[in-house]
């Protein structure tokens, strides 16, 4: 997410003159491919891979021709609020010299690549442009400073001919900075469909935006139904905004991406984006995973709401805020980490599949003058061998420093492949393919103090043990730890890059060594699993007849039976059948939650819990009830006949509570819900406080929601 250091006031001043033709030489359409590259076969499961976060402008300039003139361009990157010159062509470049292989990346996290608006925006006195990409003007076109549609479907192909998947950023929530009171302020939010004008923020009759002023982030309707800053802020109530972001999602689909991770997810509807999500993997399911910030600490039910029930997975802030508390600011102890690793494996339904960093281009960088390159070294380590699919930040391996925005968002200063964070993350990434335990095993805490932090990863037979001694000065002696690691000698994976050593086992109890002050070691053992055993499986939601990768160890060579609850699907339903890796389709069953197994050779594996199988397709539908006046402590709740509206429950699958504040005022409610489309619904309202339910009287209300777009359906309380 794009975020402002102020609020625009109407002062602010705009330089234009920088469109089109003058700023951007290449500026093309779309061109139309076919058939996509398909070499990367996992788009659904990213627990074996590990993610590189590129800011586009800031890597490498590859083609100098298609830079912006003028005002827009710093060639010298002095001016951080300026394109600096960076491209697909310069990603192709360094794909092509192997330092994301070297590296050990198997995937690349790529700026937002749709055309953004060529307005040089002065905020206090300083010039801005749109490098980082997320002042979107049309989400059906590229952004010509970073290269055309050829060049990106050469950035897909290069990637994958190196094992490498393609991720997009993706920004739904709102088009670019605009000013209700002054048109010609930057572009004024306008929106485009491959060119051709939907409409602007100024003078909306046909309500594609919200109107509702800025946001003061006090509660999460608050930030969902007003303005992101200055950003134009979509209505996704409305057909046309809706049929836009699925039809531009799908083009970048088909463009042969395998990955999205989408913007700001905590400032638009979850009924919303779970209906997109649908299209998304009714079209091409690829793992997707969305920005909800959380702060120092904090957690937050609403977000973990939505990492269980939106159909994508999210960054993993509450993971990134205690590894800097521990590493980077030392507020907190090994404790703390040790707590964060538990209560989240509790919170979360998928817990392999949120993604787990220590910076982004959203907070200061990791490393500072004040923070030893080893804090870093551990941290990293860390992330590299816990559960999640690890991302590292552009630059981190280079020690890259910057607080604040935009100087966390500078260039990369040099492509060595000599650093210790570089040699670190070569050694590590690869173990997230190699053994399952670090891809997607259980995690025990197996010995600890306030600086001492000694885990273990199990899957199946396959175990990883991971030290780390935070201090810097004092060795620990560690004594009466216990492993699941067979008997047997065990060096460090790092080879000692972080002062590690080798230990011994004697079936599962190590003799006892010295850990040196900054030391961190890695020992792995692998086996071959002859009971099959799931790790992940993905998406974790989909309607019949959608696409579901499971991923493990152990399936076998021939086919077996996979079971979604007590529905057995098999034969041409199983569209592939490897030793580690199972493509299905979801069977027509009845709408709910289910346990996923499979039986190989006889023998049944594990289940993998929490799978969502949706009604059919998904619309967006509001819905809306006056007059629902209520007591202190109790809120409005929606139940009714489908699964996507709790199947009559008031308990945790029931819709709500709902919102009474901005788009409606108390006592009115509201509600944004994925429902079935071209279904006859029947719904009713409740009121509750803790364990205490009153129903609305009356007859159920009915409504038939439309085959697509979106929906409003307006009732009173009984």
């Amino acid at each position: 997410m794009f975020k402002l250091t102020k609020r625009v006031l109407l002062s602010a001043t705009l330089t234009l003159g920088l469109m089109a033709g003058s700023a951007f030489p290449f500026l093309t359409t779309p061109a139309v491919f076919a058939d996509p590259d398909t070499a990367v076969t996992n788009k659904q499961n990213f627990s074996t891979d590990v993610i590189y976060q590129v800011f586009t402008d800031r890597f490498a300039d590859g083609n100098p021709a298609n830079n912006p003139t003028g005002g827009a361009y710093d060639a010298s990157c002095s001016n951080l609020k300026l394109y600096c010159g960076g491209d697909w062509q310069g990603l192709i470049d360094k794909i092509n010299d192997n330092y994301f292989t070297d590296l050990g990346i198997t995937a690349l996290w790529i700026s937002q690549p749709v055309e953004n608006i060529y307005s040089l925006i002065n905020y206090s006195g300083v010039n801005n442009t749109a490098y980082h990409g997320y002042w979107a003007r049309d989400f059906k076109k590229t952004n010509p400073a970073f290269g055309t549609m050829t060049d990106f479907r050469n950035l897909v192909d290069t990637a994958h001919a190196k094992d490498i998947k393609i991720i997009i950023d993706f920004a739904p929530n709102h088009t670019s900075p605009a000013m209700e009171t002054d048109t010609s302020f930057a572009e004024n939010g306008r929106l485009y469909d491959n060119g051709n004008l939907i409409g602007g923020y100024t003078n909306d009759t046909n309500q594609y935006f919200h109107h509702n002023g800025g946001s003061d982030f006090s509660t999460l309707e608050n930030g969902i139904y007003k303005n992101l800053y200055d950003l134009a802020d979509m209505n996704h109530n409305n057909g046309t905004i809706d049929t836009y972001f699925k039809d531009a999602i799908k083009q970048w689909l088909d463009m042969g991406i395998d990955g999205i991770r989408v913007d700001a997810v905590k400032h638009m509807p979850m009924g919303w984006q779970k209906n997109w999500m649908s299209s998304i993997y009714t079209h091409q399911p690829v793992f997707t995973f969305g920005e909800w910030f959380l702060g120092s600490s904090a957690s937050d039910a609403d977000n973990n709401d939505f990492a269980n029930k939106s159909g994508m997975s999210l960054l993993d802030f509450r993971f990134n805020q205690e590894v800097r508390n521990v590493f980077r600011d030392n507020t907190a102890t090994m404790y703390a980490l040790d707590s964060m690793i538990s209560s989240t494996g509790s919170d979360y339904d998928h817990i392999h599949d949120q993604v787990t960093f220590i910076d982004n281009h959203d907070m200061d960088r990791f490393k500072t003058n004040a923070v030893q390159n080893r804090r870093l070294e551990q941290a990293l380590a860390f992330t590299l061998t816990s559960r999640g699919v690890p991302a590292i930040y552009y630059g981190t391996e280079q020690y890259m420093t910057g607080n604040g925005d935009p100087d966390n968002r500078g260039k990369m200063p040099s492509f060595s492949k000599t650093s210790t964070a570089f040699n670190v993350i070569s050694k590590l990434a690869p173990l997230r393919k190699s053994n399952p335990a670090i891809a997607y095993g259980s995690t025990q805490q197996r010995w600890i103090n306030n600086d001492v932090y000694i885990y273990e990863r199990k899957f199946g037979n396959s175990v990883a043990v991971v030290a780390i001694n935070r201090s810097t000065s004092a060795p620990a002696s560690i004594s009466g730890l216990t492993t699941s690691l067979p008997t047997g000698t065990y060096t460090d994976v790092l080879g000692g890059a972080l002062n590690g050593n080798q230990i011994s086992s004697n079936g599962g109890n190590i003799t006892s060594f010295n850990l040196a002050a900054g030391a961190t070691a890695v020992w792995q053992y692998t086996a071959n699993e002859t009971t099959p055993t799931i790790g992940n499986v993905g998406p974790t939601m989909g309607k019949a007849g959608n696409e579901v990768t499971i991923d493990g160890r152990g399936f076998g060579a021939s086919k077996g039976t996979v079971n979604f609850g007590t529905t057995a699907v098999t034969g041409a339903a199983i569209t592939s059948w490897e030793d580690t890796q199972i493509k299905v389709k979801i069977p027509a069953v009845a709408a709910g939650t289910y346990a996923v197994k499979i039986t190989a050779g006889g023998v049944s594996s594990n289940a993998y819990n929490d799978f969502t199988i949706l009604s059919g397709d998904q619309v967006s539908v509001r819905f809306v009830i006056n007059n629902a006046t209520t007591s202190l402590g109790e809120n409005i709740y929606l139940t009714g006949n489908v699964a996507e509206l709790g199947s009559w429950s008031t308990g945790s699958t029931a819709i709500g509570p709902a919102f009474n504040q901005v788009i409606h005022a108390y006592p009115t409610w509201y509600y944004d819900v994925s429902v079935p489309a071209g279904t006859p619904l029947e719904f009713k309202f409740f009121k509750k406080n803790g364990s205490t339910v009153t129903w609305e009287s009356g007859s159920n209300h009915t409504f038939t929601t439309p085959t697509s777009g979106t929906a409003t359906v307006t009732v009173n309380w009984q």
